[in-house]
């Protein structure tokens, strides 16, 4: 009865509310005849044409024509990135290099109709000011990355390199204005401006760049680590403090006119410093969790940040000074900083900050540099800034006692720009101090300098190799018989893979151990954020390793490019097996993730169309995926992959023997019937075991040692019922190929499998 009322209610008000629609309607054409005398339609075409119009007036709306760069912009950034984390390169090298794509230098030389649609004139003014709204929140989280309790305690040594690093190449931008100035200055600025900017865009360290290569390099726990973050952030600092004073004298045109600004920032940094950092540390203090972290709160710490941008911007000395100043202020609170830089870093980064490489690219006409002479000078200009970043912070280094390999180490770390060169170059153009032959070299410079600090590392450590210590490796070496790396993703594999690895070792953890390994992309980590994900990725790993009484060794380690990771360490650590475990599908739980059913785990059902079509066999080329592929071909130590179906035991096993080259999974048997007393059975469908008598003799021992725990299966056809019994299937990778395609009816009827590439 209920549901009847219900649906009577609906039918009467929607009925009941649109009569009283129409009536009004009809009532107000009444007045319509009195008002309108002579009403002329604003279209007199036909339907298909006003379509079309409406449509063009719609796509070409300014609304549109930035959502349309802002999508262009970030998949085109994202696609150069991702190419050169292939090359081992940092990804910011890739999206400024998407910014000169997008830009006259090839976009708009090759394909000037897309670029005129996509960038019109009239419409950079809207993606200028977005790009500088992504500036701010970018330095607001750069100034806030940068910890100043590491900064005075290694201050002493720091400063001296830092500030050796930017007198250096500051003194040698100087000297190379004195031969630019009269044919690249613009007429309207003065020899100390065009100086000024010279040197300080010489002197700049790209702090956030450097940070994630030392992250990526595995140094950030290290003497060298410490030492470059301390000395890259003494840099940041004072870099920034020098731009302002050079951003007042040029707006001045004079060191004396410039006084009262540089004054007024004196006095703005003293009361950043004295006064409002002192609030925002009680506040912070106060709310240092995400429940306390409410939008009030949240809402004072922006409005700090806009007030600190817009003081400086009205000041003179450019409101990017004032973010990094708010940044730099906010609570030294751990917990707090990693929370907020959580909230801005993502919308900067990705979102914003790809506007303002691009905006960039727009900027840059290397087509400029049109004879050999002006590619001359932009050689010298790299040259200079090398020479004088390196080489200035490289000697520092050596005289506060650092020795040759760390010193040069720290000048090629030193002389990463990367973005902060962008910022500070923009500015120049702003400014008129640059023009744009000059702008396109510098920013050549910034990606020349940034381009070769990996290679510049890879050969000091080539040339200079680090002395060797006796490690953890060598150790277990010696001591330990089986040594298990256990690589994961998430924690819960984590714990799955942890107690397969512990039914190989539970009875012999004397004479075993168990490394977990965890990698994160260097890119999505700061230096507050990778304790905390550290100690979140372990924490289950490390309860369920008590729980066992399995003794582990956890190894995080931050990183570009996670597949290259895990085999380095699997084949540089004597490691015995590498356990890794597959990933849930994105297509689990969905329509098409039925149809595939177990295999979802394992199909790429992205190419399910080819398989359909007939390009390629449904399990030829997609039997894993592609980073589990390239770990199983360049790994020097078996791989033991295992798919995982939330199975609480591994009681029962079967081992399908499919070929000879299988034999070796009895040893795997012996260890799990060893360690976890497993009840194994060996299935012989293709009458490979009943052919060798060795193989026989092998299962005949293992049953001697432990009876009725190994059995022997020669029966060609399989029962359902048999495998639902199994909790386990241990198969090598030839064979797995083999079964997906002869007997489908394992995978579905299979709680785990485990897939041992020899």
């Amino acid at each position: 009865m209920k549901k009847y009322r219900n649906l009577l209610f609906y039918v009467i008000t929607i009925a009941g509310f649109s009569g009283l629609i129409y009536y009004f309607l009809q009532k107000g054409r009444v007045l319509e005849s009195e008002k309108v005398t002579n009403f002329i339609p604003q279209l007199e075409a036909s339907t298909w044409q006003q379509f079309k119009d409406t449509y063009i007036h719609n796509l070409t709306h300014p609304l549109a024509i930035l959502l349309l760069q802002i999508i262009t912009i970030i998949l085109v950034a994202r696609a150069f990135g991702f190419l050169c984390k292939k090359i081992k390169q940092p990804t910011v090298i890739g999206e400024i290099a998407a910014g000169i794509f997008l830009g006259p230098s090839f976009l708009a030389k090759w394909m000037p109709e897309v670029s005129g649609f996509l960038f019109p004139v009239n419409s950079l003014s809207n993606l200028s000011f977005l790009s500088q709204i992504g500036l701010i929140l970018f330095m607001f989280v750069i100034g806030m990355e940068l910890d100043l309790k590491v900064l005075k305690n290694k201050a002493k040594d720091a400063v001296v390199v830092s500030h050796a690093s930017i007198i250096f190449p500051f003194t040698l931008g100087i000297a190379l204005s004195y031969f630019l100035y009269r044919q690249f200055a613009p007429g309207n600025i003065n020899f100390l401006s065009f100086a000024l900017f010279t040197g300080i865009s010489m002197s700049i360290t790209a702090f956030p760049v450097l940070a994630r290569i030392v992250q990526e390099r595995g140094l950030s726990k290290t003497k060298l680590g410490t030492i470059v973050i301390t000395c890259a952030a003494a840099d940041d600092i004072t870099a920034w403090c020098i731009l302002a004073v050079v951003i007042a004298i040029v707006k001045a045109g004079s060191v004396t006119s410039s006084l009262f600004t540089i004054l007024m920032a004196i006095a703005y940094v003293l009361v950043m410093i004295k006064l409002i950092q002192p609030f925002l540390k009680r506040i912070g203090d106060k709310y240092s969790n995400k429940e306390a972290l409410s939008k009030p709160v949240v809402a004072v710490f922006f409005i700090t940040l806009l007030l600190s941008s817009f003081t400086t911007e009205v000041i003179g000395i450019h409101a990017l000074f004032g973010a990094f100043m708010a940044g730099v202020i906010m609570p030294a609170n751990i917990s707090f900083r990693n929370i907020f830089i959580e909230k801005v870093e993502d919308v900067a980064l990705v979102l914003l900050l790809p506007l303002f490489f691009v905006f960039t690219g727009l900027r840059t006409q290397i087509g400029l540099l049109n004879d050999v002479h002006m590619w001359q000078v932009c050689g010298v200009i790299i040259a200079v800034a090398v020479t004088g970043k390196f080489v200035g912070s490289a000697l520092a280094a050596r005289f506060v006692g650092q020795s040759w390999r760390e010193s040069l180490s720290i000048g090629a770390l030193m002389n990463t720009r990367g973005l902060m060169e962008l910022i500070v170059l923009n500015i120049g153009y702003d400014l008129g101090v640059l023009k744009p032959e000059v702008f396109a070299m510098m920013v050549l410079m910034a990606l020349a300098t940034t381009f070769m600090t990996g290679p510049i590392l890879d050969l000091i450590n080539r040339f200079m190799p680090e002395r060797s210590h006796p490690d953890a490796s060598d150790l277990l070496e010696k001591e330990i018989r089986y040594n298990i790396l256990v690589s994961f993703g998430s924690a819960k594999k984590g714990v799955s893979l942890l107690q397969l690895a512990n039914n190989f070792v539970k009875k012999a953890t004397t004479n075993a151990h168990v490394t977990a390994l965890h990698l994160s992309p260097s890119s999505e980590l700061n230096q507050y954020n990778q304790e905390e994900y550290e100690r979140e990725s372990f924490q289950p790993i490390q309860e369920e390793a008590q729980k066992l009484s399995l003794p582990i060794t956890p190894l995080f380690k931050p990183t570009l490019d996670i597949t290259e990771e895990i085999i380095h360490t699997a084949n540089e650590g004597h490691f015995d097996l590498l356990l890794i475990g597959v990933g849930s599908s994105v297509f689990e739980g969905t329509l098409l993730g039925k149809i595939l059913g177990f295999t979802n785990k394992i199909i790429n059902p992205e190419r399910l169309y080819d398989t359909i079509t007939g390009k390629e066999k449904l399990f030829d080329n997609t039997v894993f995926y592609e980073h589990i592929k390239q770990i199983t071909r360049a790994s020097k130590v078996p791989v033991g992959i295992y798919i995982d179906r939330n199975t609480e035991k591994l009681e029962n096993i079967f081992i399908p023997i499919l070929s000879i080259s299988d034999s070796f999974l009895l040893i795997y048997a012996q260890k799990l019937i060893h360690n976890s007393e497993a009840r194994v059975v060996v299935l012989d469908v293709m009458g490979v075991i009943k052919q060798n008598p060795e193989l026989k003799e092998t299962i005949r021992s293992i049953e001697q040692i432990a009876p009725n725990h190994i059995a022997l299966y020669s029966e060609r056809n399989i029962e359902p019922m048999f495998l639902d019994q199994q909790d386990l299937m241990l198969i090598s990778m030839d064979s797995w190929r083999k079964t997906l395609e002869a007997e489908p009816t394992w995978l579905s009827h299979t709680p785990a499998v485990l897939i041992i590439k020899p």
